[in-house]
């Protein structure tokens, strides 16, 4: 069996218009739901064996805050541009080259493309991958490559609004 988590970056911030999108950090909320999910996440027993990664500074920001809950090794931070860039199909054949010894993996990008990949490995719909919104898929295959033709089982969809009361 693999699992794939797909985690959209925290809330990033927009009050620099020098920044380039992809330099945009996070912003307080997004500092605070990145750890909250992070430990949210760790109590449900999933430990990632390796994170893909987008190379905008918000993802990294996020990915940052697990690395540290997990008190993972940084080898296992994979940064690739096309989970940026390159759409939801371009990140479904990163993850079916993945090798097969990795069970779990942790994918930091952005929406849409998150929210269409999700949508295309699972048979129940998701409108949208809010900010630090956690789709966690089981798959019943032992082979990454099989993400090309088969889709997952949704194990959970977490996201802060659910605990956060709105402000």
């Amino acid at each position: 069996m693999k699992t794939l988590v797909l985690i959209r970056h925290s809330k990033s911030d927009w009050s620099d218009p020098n920044l380039t999108d992809i330099e945009r950090p996070l912003n307080k909320r997004g500092k605070r739901d990145a750890p909250f999910m992070a430990s949210l996440i760790k109590e449900k027993g999933l430990v990632p064996d390796l994170i893909l990664t987008s190379p905008a500074e918000r993802a990294l920001q996020t990915v940052k805050y697990f690395v540290e809950e997990f008190k993972l090794d940084k080898s296992k931070i994979v940064i690739r541009e096309e989970i940026y860039s390159l759409g939801s199909l371009a990140i479904r054949k990163l993850i079916s080259q993945m090798d097969d010894s990795h069970n779990v993996i942790f994918l930091f990008g952005h929406n849409p493309d998150l929210s269409t990949l999700a949508n295309q490995l699972l048979d129940v719909f998701i409108e949208n991958i809010p900010t630090t919104g956690i789709v966690c898929i089981d798959f019943d295959f032992e082979s990454w490559k099989e993400i090309l033709n088969n889709k997952g089982k949704l194990r959970f969809f977490e996201y802060p609004k659910k605990y956060f009361k709105k402000k």
